[in-house]
């Protein structure tokens, strides 16, 4: 049962299920995403991998060997972030890029530590671990303070627990975008689909439900100006803990003027940068 109490915003139960990238080379990726980052494959076609942790998917890989590179101007993923729960699989993670891949930074956020790596065809990603909530640094608005630290690895190297892959109870925490407007997204994202402002910072903005301190980020640090296209971000999914939630959305759409489809699922939708965002309820609270 939900405890949403404001119809206006998402119930704290919400939270981003699958993430779905376009790529050329299907292979490689599924693969890198299996030895480097910890991932099992769940499914597997010629023209699509599924990816995630035990039973659960997490990352569909649509392979398109004639999808053109992303343009340099056009919004799409900053990164996904795949969210583990403890430090010991933080340092398992460490371990593999270190032998597989190569590590792209490393940060203390306040509320997590975070390692930073880029796949093969230049999508970004995290893998990261959670602080306890109540440890989270807030300001004296109420509203969670982050930061980006230097990171020691010695402590995640020494938690290592040497397992091969990611554990039960990773998720995808939260999606990262690259925006062409802060505005247009705190428009969509908050004032329509629900999600309240956690962090505020010069030139990004982090949304969450339920107090998270986020579940989508959203930056314009590099100027993007045109929709998504190419390469990369093919769609995610953000997950409701019922119909009644569900429907909440729907009517928020309509009140909003924003086009959306009914699928066997639930709802899609694009945003102002026509990223396409599937909204269903989770059969897994149900």
């Amino acid at each position: 049962m939900t405890t949403q109490t404001n119809p206006d915003v998402l119930p704290q139960e919400a939270h981003i299920g699958r993430t779905a990238l376009r790529v050329n080379d299907l292979e490689e990726l599924t693969g890198f995403y299996q030895d480097v980052v910890g991932l099992s494959v769940l499914r597997r076609t010629d023209t699509e991998s599924v990816l995630g942790v035990d039973d659960t998917p997490l990352l569909v890989l649509e392979g398109d060997a004639d999808a053109l590179g992303r343009h340099q101007s056009a919004a799409g993923l900053f990164h996904n972030a795949f969210r583990v729960p403890s430090r010991a699989a933080l340092g398992d993670a460490l371990a593999r890029i270190q032998e597989h891949w190569q590590l792209g930074g490393a940060s203390d956020h306040g509320v997590s530590e975070a390692l930073y790596l880029t796949d093969p065809e230049g999508n970004g990603i995290e893998i990261y671990r959670d602080y306890p909530r109540e440890d989270w640094p807030r300001a004296d608005n109420g509203r969670i303070r982050m930061g980006t630290y230097p990171l020691d690895l010695g402590p995640l190297e020494t938690a290592a627990a040497e397992a091969s892959g990611l554990p039960a109870g990773t998720d995808v925490g939260h999606v990262h975008l690259e925006v062409s407007s802060l505005e247009a997204f705190r428009d969509f994202y908050v004032d329509t689909l629900g999600f309240e402002i956690q962090t505020e910072v010069p030139a990004a903005l982090f949304v969450g439900a339920g107090g998270y301190h986020h579940h989508l980020g959203a930056n314009t640090w590099h100027h993007r100006t045109g929709p998504v296209s190419g390469r990369g971000l093919s769609w995610f999914e953000v997950l409701l803990p019922d119909d009644d939630s569900l429907e909440a959305v729907r009517e928020r759409l309509v009140a909003g003027d924003i086009p959306s489809t009914e699928t066997d699922e639930g709802v899609v939708v694009h945003d102002p940068d026509e990223i396409e965002i599937r909204i269903r309820a989770d059969s897994s609270n149900q």
